[in-house]
């Protein structure tokens, strides 16, 4: 769920690298619960507060929540609905603490490579 060039497509090119069948959404796409009630895997990237509502998500579905968002209460929150959520999902990121921290450490391990690669 998502179309960005920063996370979505990359998502969907590393899977289809792996050969999932992936399918691309976004927050238009036409019937969105019904395509998201069908994923094994969904990643959310759309970013909108709570967009993905628990009752989208497959039983045993993994959720891996990318999105970030600030509340009005000054709260985070991801893209999904994580407390109605986590009811169905078999596995499931949250925000804050989910993928921020992977993030984190792949931008700093990237970071490190790009300066070996320049020295040499």
């Amino acid at each position: 769920m998502g179309r960005s060039v920063i996370v979505g497509k990359p998502i969907a090119l590393l899977l289809l690298r792996q050969h999932a069948t992936v399918t691309i959404c976004h927050s238009r796409t036409p019937d969105l619960k019904e395509t998201c009630l069908r994923a094994d895997i969904l990643c959310a990237a759309v970013g909108k507060a709570e967009m993905i509502k628990g009752d989208w998500i497959k039983e045993g579905a993994a959720v891996i929540d990318i999105g970030i968002n600030v509340k009005e209460d000054g709260k985070l929150t991801g893209d999904v609905e994580f407390e109605k959520a986590k009811e169905r999902a078999g596995f499931i990121t949250p925000v804050p603490g989910g993928v921020g921290p992977m993030t984190i450490a792949m931008l700093m391990y990237n970071t490190v490579e790009a300066a070996k690669a320049a020295v040499k």
